[in-house]
């Protein structure tokens, strides 16, 4: 059997995966990405490299994959990828820009819609135990709210659309966008610190940096309404974790939904901060993977894939 020259170290369509499969030698095995001894090794001749978010390519890897023309991203963001290196060694990244935007915004409704009912989709086990809460699950309406947008790219101009559409107001704070950019897109333009204090729902779309590393602290948190929900589904590192369950636990926020940590998957450390936290919403990294998403995604960097190795 010829040597695979494209390594897909994550989860991806099959039906993509055959694709690379008919045009050149392919190993596809998800597993990869937690065996670094394997993954070097098995980079070791190869042209092209698939990853998610959990693969590290760092300058490391890549040395280790000399032939390497193209890393390809089944997502958006790129911190995952030591892009500098990847220029040096002449490595063109493609992500899968738009592909799993639907999603991510879909995601957000979900948990504003689920968050702001208080604790209704919560009471499951206790409506089966023969309790009846419903002064506890009573919540409020999305109608008439706030939603707050930190970061006003393509995933958070979908969440504003579907946001209007169920009669909430829109703000934002994004240094890159205009008054009149923001306005056209019916939303209203403010100062971080008042995005915060505006905000009902605060849902978050910034790359994370050194500027928005730990932005959402407890002094930002301490900002925001008592009743008010907090959305993550940009990147883990922006929230001070532990600040956010403590606020949770002392009902000085309403709820929180976290699809990204700062470790993941969560440590034994980081799953203690969350025991017991009401009206707080886990998910594993996924609100832009569903069956849809997954297959644009992995047909647009197949594509992606082949055009650079043609």
């Amino acid at each position: 059997m010829a040597q695979p020259i494209i390594i897909v170290s994550e989860f991806m369509s099959e039906a993509a995966v055959d694709r690379l499969s008919n045009a050149f030698p392919t190993t596809y095995d998800p597993g990869l990405v937690d065996r670094d001894a394997d993954l070097q090794a098995a980079v070791a001749g190869a042209q092209a490299l698939i990853v998610r978010n959990r693969t590290q390519v760092t300058a490391t890897l890549l040395k280790a994959a000399p032939a390497l023309k193209v890393v390809g991203r089944l997502g958006v963001g790129l911190d995952n990828i030591d892009l500098a290196a990847c220029e040096a060694q002449g490595v063109a990244v493609r992500p899968a820009t738009g592909a799993n935007a639907d999603a991510v915004a879909e995601y957000v409704i979900s948990a504003a819609l689920q968050l702001l009912r208080g604790r209704a989709f919560f009471a499951t086990e206790a409506v089966r135990a023969g309790d009846w809460p419903r002064a506890a699950c009573q919540g409020g309406e999305m109608a008439g709210r706030c939603l707050g947008l930190l970061g006003f790219g393509d995933i958070a101009r979908r969440v504003a659309r579907r946001a209007l559409a169920l009669g909430m107001t829109v703000v934002t704070h994004d240094p890159a966008v205009s008054a009149a950019e923001a306005e056209a897109a019916q939303a209203r333009l403010l100062s971080f610190g008042g995005l915060l204090e505006a905000a009902d729902v605060l849902s978050l779309h910034v790359p994370l940096t050194d500027g928005t590393r730990g932005l959402l602290d407890s002094g930002a948190l301490a900002r925001m309404k008592d009743d008010a929900v907090l959305i993550n589904t940009a990147r883990g590192g922006i929230v001070d974790e532990t600040a956010l369950a403590e606020a949770l636990r002392a009902e000085r926020l309403g709820g929180a939904a976290l699809d990204v940590f700062a470790v993941e998957p969560l440590d034994v450390g980081a799953a203690a901060v969350f025991k017991d936290v009401p009206n707080l919403i886990l998910t594993p990294h996924i609100a832009g993977v569903t069956e849809e998403s997954n297959e644009r995604v992995s047909e647009m960097i197949a594509d992606a894939v082949l055009e650079v190795m043609s």
